[in-house]
């Protein structure tokens, strides 16, 4: 089994020498370090390691979460932070740029360890969440597909046909696409789905709602009415002006 290739980013000399050798008892492959987030991030980049463990203050004009950040738009690779910051606003910013892990120093050889493999095993998750959707939507490729849609239900996949589909809302890493009797939860985004979804047919009016225009029963400012009395549903505004050039309006 090939050995984790882990990037080790720490401004502190003593103590990244300390972590580098921790990870090659523990069995891990060292494949480089760096004192700033400038550094980390033109090191992952060149060497696209398994997993980076990043101090959040470094040297440099970035910081470790600015780094992080910057490494995750360009490339798909776990981070963990080392930090002895552990006070709510640097929690903050951390959590935004969505880490796989975070240790608070000091700490020992069983946190990296702990907190790398499950690093490692969420990333993997992840990446079969991803794939397998990416299998989905492969299903409905072509343009005799636009009718239907497959989804994930119970280990099944459903197909639903898109005339069904009344509204599709966006819940933190989810969305759930609702027809009028059943709802469907998957693992997407809503740029995914209004992507997949024929244009002509359906419309985003909100940031977190898309629904089907021959669903629209009313529209009173600023909310639309679903039929079938299905679903109030916000307009952003702006997206109003979309809306309104859509529907027939005399």
């Amino acid at each position: 089994m090939a050995k984790t290739n882990v990037l080790v980013i720490e401004d502190e000399s003593i103590v990244s020498k300390d972590i580098q050798h921790s990870l090659k008892k523990l069995g891990y492959n060292v494949v480089g370090s760096a004192a700033s987030g400038e550094k980390a991030i033109e090191l992952a980049l060149e060497l696209k390691p398994d997993i980076v463990l990043m101090d959040i203050m470094l040297q440099g004009e970035l910081t470790g979460i600015e780094a992080a950040e910057q490494i995750r738009a360009a490339i798909n690779i776990p981070v963990v932070y080392l930090t002895a910051y552990a006070d709510e606003g640097t929690l903050a910013k951390a959590k935004v740029t969505e880490p796989h892990g975070y240790i608070i120093k000091p700490f020992k050889e069983i946190d990296i360890h702990t907190s790398i493999e499950m690093a490692i095993y969420k990333h993997m998750k992840e990446a079969e969440v991803l794939k397998e959707r990416d299998l989905l939507y492969s299903l409905v490729d072509g343009k005799e597909s636009r009718d239907f849609i497959f989804v994930k239900a119970n280990s099944r996949l459903v197909k639903l046909k898109t005339e069904d589909i009344y509204f599709v809302e966006a819940l933190k890493d989810y969305v759930v696409i609702n027809a009028l009797t059943t709802r469907y939860t998957i693992h997407s985004t809503m740029k995914d789905i209004e992507r997949k979804l024929p244009s002509e047919e359906f419309i985003r009016v909100h940031r977190s709602f898309i629904v089907r225009l021959d669903k629209i029963a009313a529209i009173e400012q600023p909310n639309l009415i679903l039929e079938n009395d299905k679903k109030v549903i916000p307009i952003g505004g702006s997206y109003k002006e979309d809306l309104n050039k859509r529907i027939n309006l005399v």
